[in-house]
């Protein structure tokens, strides 16, 4: 993998996985899926894609269904149960995605690691780096097709798996502050970390296994805010943008 030690150093990144909160699709504070924000999105793609980076899509499901909707005293559905619920979800915001960008010209392919052959080809690292080098969009659905884990470590996993240079999480905000800048507009806005600093500042990235997963295979994660339009070619073309979280130069 071809990843500089200094984040002040222009990227290139050949292969990526963008990571997508399943909100990322919905109005903001709304549920559900929104064409727009989908076609926005899928627009960003196509572009960051024609610039001949090979992207894998890694989406999550929140914006239908919240494993947390089913926790309390009074739960009927089981964590597992709501788990592989969760995995249906992601499965649903990948299909819209895959309309999307279809629709704009772009071939995918989606692939899944829970089975659901009528809609999905099931999760083959083989076939899904052959379809990378074939210049496809892969959007990988239904994380690892295990309960208790979550799509930020379904992207750090398929990372690995895939050669990944980079994970690159999309956000609503700038990349990573001290503290949530919604709440406290004196945020501090951190340009670099290290894994280890993530960990000891207990900075909400992603969840702690996918940071050890990318901290042991030396997987930089760039964060970003994808609100701004062309931020996700930006960041695979390699801009200064976002907070980029891997090995500093000595």
């Amino acid at each position: 993998m071809s990843v500089p030690d200094d984040p002040a150093t222009p990227l290139r990144f050949n292969r990526v996985i963008l990571k997508l909160s399943g909100e990322s699709l919905a109005d903001s504070g709304q549920r559900g899926i929104s064409g727009e924000e989908v076609e926005c999105i899928a627009r960003q793609i196509k572009q960051a894609h024609e610039s001949g980076c090979q992207i894998a899509v890694v989406i999550g499901g929140g914006n239908i269904l919240r494993g947390a909707q089913f926790s309390g005293t009074h739960a009927i559905v089981q964590q597992a149960t709501a788990h592989y619920m969760g995995m249906m979800a992601t499965v649903i915001n990948s299909m819209a995605m895959q309309d999307a960008l279809e629709s704009l010209g772009c071939t995918t392919r989606v692939m899944s690691a829970i089975a659901v052959d009528t809609v999905a080809e099931p999760f083959i690292r083989r076939r899904a780096l052959r379809h990378l080098e074939k210049r496809r969009v892969v959007i990988l659905a239904a994380g690892i097709g295990r309960p208790f884990v979550t799509t930020d470590t379904a992207a750090a996993q398929r990372a690995l798996e895939l050669g990944a240079d980079a994970v690159l999480k999309a956000t609503r905000v700038d990349g990573v502050y001290s503290e949530d800048p919604e709440k406290n507009p004196h945020a501090v806005l951190y340009e670099s970390l290290t894994y280890a600093e993530v960990v000891e500042k207990n900075l909400r990235v992603m969840d702690a296994t996918a940071i050890a997963l990318c901290r042991e295979h030396r997987v930089p994660i760039l964060v970003f805010n994808f609100k701004h339009n062309g931020n996700i070619v930006r960041a695979v073309t390699g801009e200064p943008i976002g907070t980029w979280i891997g090995k500093r130069a000595v």
